[in-house]
């Protein structure tokens, strides 16, 4: 599948925004933490991934009730669904000046993963965290997702590369009060 960027401006995927607050005292902690003793961009991020990856739990597969969006808060409160984790990974990736992307698939709702850009492409990476049946790992060697769309079953790959979350994930979010209701108002389309 080829992606495609939203906007041909390559500095839109290193943009902070509400969500995405890389500027954000805890992110860059954190950040400028996980960059510690590793060699180089390339390690920085597959560190970041697996941090987000390995670290917040998936608040489904966790039962946490609450519901995170903003970055910063995954950080903190140390949980988040799909967007989330794409929306906190992407701020750690961008903080260190690696332009990310998020990107979507349509399985039975939209789901929310990244594309982080090396060596002149794009590169996507599911941080959503494993658990029996699903093995996401960070490559830049072909895809290792935590899920595979069936096109048999009208599940797709989303082809655009956004600079900002979607605003139809960005909503849902920001208007659950808990993941109980959330779960009943994600998105099935964008």
């Amino acid at each position: 599948m080829q992606l495609i960027q939203e906007t041909p401006d390559l500095s839109a995927y290193l943009a902070a925004d509400e969500a995405i607050d890389h500027h954000h005292a805890l992110v860059r902690e954190t950040a400028a933490r996980l960059a510690e003793g590793v060699a180089d961009s390339y390690e920085y991020a597959r560190a970041a991934f697996e941090f987000v990856r390995d670290t917040i739990p998936h608040s489904q597969d966790s039962g946490d009730l609450r519901v995170t969006w903003r970055a910063s808060d995954v950080l903190e409160q140390r949980t988040g669904i799909c967007y989330a984790k794409a929306h906190a990974l992407a701020a750690l990736l961008r903080a260190e000046d690696i332009p990310t992307a998020l990107c979507y698939q349509k399985l039975d709702v939209v789901h929310g993963l990244v594309a982080v850009r090396f060596n002149g492409a794009w590169h996507r990476q599911d941080p959503r965290g494993n658990k029996p049946g699903v093995d996401a790992q960070f490559s830049l060697a072909g895809e290792r997702l935590a899920f595979t769309p069936d096109p048999a079953s009208g599940e797709s790959d989303f082809s655009c590369l956004h600079a900002a979350p979607h605003p139809a994930v960005l909503g849902v979010l920001k208007a659950a009060h808990d993941r109980p209701q959330l779960w009943r108002t994600l998105p099935t389309a964008l």
